[in-house]
């Protein structure tokens, strides 16, 4: 549902209303319990804090710079989410939005439309941080919560922004796990949710106190679990960020981030790791391998899943060290050796810069 009438008072209305209605099927018998307080008395707070979260809420438009090899899977044109997290308007969104950008706007609540500059993008977390050109007026950072306290089953809060107010979906927690993505990518801990919220690209994802406790990365259809159908969404939990902003800030990455690329995406099947796509720019590419390539070992150690793949190959110290992958390449077996990359510089950078 968007809001479209005085925006930022009916987020918080909508959004009490939303959580009123979880919290009255989860808690009933709490609520009949003698002494507990009433739902009135809760209203209020809530009201406020889920306010000044609804108020952080952004939308961004960001257009690649010409010849981003990220086009080919992101788009020329991009558009997702952000919230505002630090004082000048430090904004939190995901980092693929912010890959090879040209420009960036964040779009306010009031349909105002400001140029925003890259803060910093971090291939570790998949965070990434802007600041607008133009101060944001009225906005309140939102504060940020762990994970430590949720349990599957709780109702959330996913908000997206647009120029006429914030819409607001409703899901709930299903579980909390590692994941790894097919874009060489792999953190401990992922927020997995359902239902699914279409609008999920740096989408802020809110606890019931207005906290935030994750950025929306992607749309999945095992939420569950690898041995379940659910469809849902997989959230980055802000709980990442707080040891690295500072870095972030200060760099433009975290030191995490330094580490070999390939330019490969691969996926799990039958208990292989299989290539499914060769960035054209990478150096995969120009040492062979191929779509439809089964990677056995990395260096001599057998890999059979992409953690395992990406730790063995991120154990280097240098990110341009030498990888020898064991690959099936039909009914062969080769070693490829692939001198790996530094990914940052791989990337086409603004004009001007």
């Amino acid at each position: 549902m968007k809001t479209r009438e005085s925006p930022r008072r009916l987020w918080a209305l909508v959004a009490s209303a939303l959580w009123l209605f979880a919290l009255s099927m989860l808690s009933a018998a709490h609520a009949a319990t003698p002494g507990a307080p009433r739902q009135t008395e809760a209203v209020s707070p809530q009201v406020q804090a889920l306010q000044r979260a609804g108020d952080a809420v952004v939308a961004l438009r960001i257009t690649a710079t010409e010849g981003a090899t990220s086009a080919d899977t992101l788009g020329m044109r991009r558009s997702g989410s952000g919230v505002v997290i630090g004082p000048e308007g430090l904004i939190l969104t995901i980092g693929y939005l912010l890959l090879e950008a040209e420009t960036i706007e964040v779009i306010t609540q009031d349909d105002r439309t400001l140029p925003a500059r890259q803060v910093a993008y971090d291939l570790a977390t998949g965070f990434g941080l802007l600041r607008p050109l133009v101060p944001l007026r009225g906005v309140e950072p939102v504060p940020l919560a762990g994970v430590a306290g949720l349990t599957p089953g709780e109702p959330l809060l996913v908000a997206t922004g647009s120029s006429s107010g914030t819409e607001v979906g409703f899901t709930r927690l299903i579980a909390t796990r590692p994941f790894s993505g097919y874009w060489e990518y792999h953190i401990e801990s992922a927020l997995f949710t359902s239902p699914p919220v279409a609008n999920h690209s740096g989408a802020p994802l809110f606890n019931r106190n207005g906290e935030l406790v994750g950025i929306g990365s992607l749309f999945v259809l095992e939420a569950a679990g690898a041995d379940r159908t659910l469809p849902g969404n997989m959230f980055v939990p802000v709980e990442l960020l707080r040891p690295v902003l500072a870095e972030m800030q200060s760099t433009g990455r975290t030191r995490a981030s330094i580490r070999p690329w390939l330019g490969l995406s691969s996926s799990e099947r039958d208990g292989h790791v299989q290539i499914v796509r060769v960035d054209r720019q990478g150096p995969a590419l120009a040492a062979g391998l191929q779509p439809g390539d089964v990677v056995l070992e990395v260096d001599g150690i057998e890999v059979a899943t992409l953690e395992a793949f990406y730790k063995q190959l991120w154990k280097r110290p240098a990110p341009d060290a030498e990888v020898v992958l064991t690959v099936q390449q039909g009914s062969e077996t080769r070693k490829i050796r692939i001198q790996a990359v530094d990914r940052m510089q791989t990337l086409r950078k603004p004009s001007g810069i």
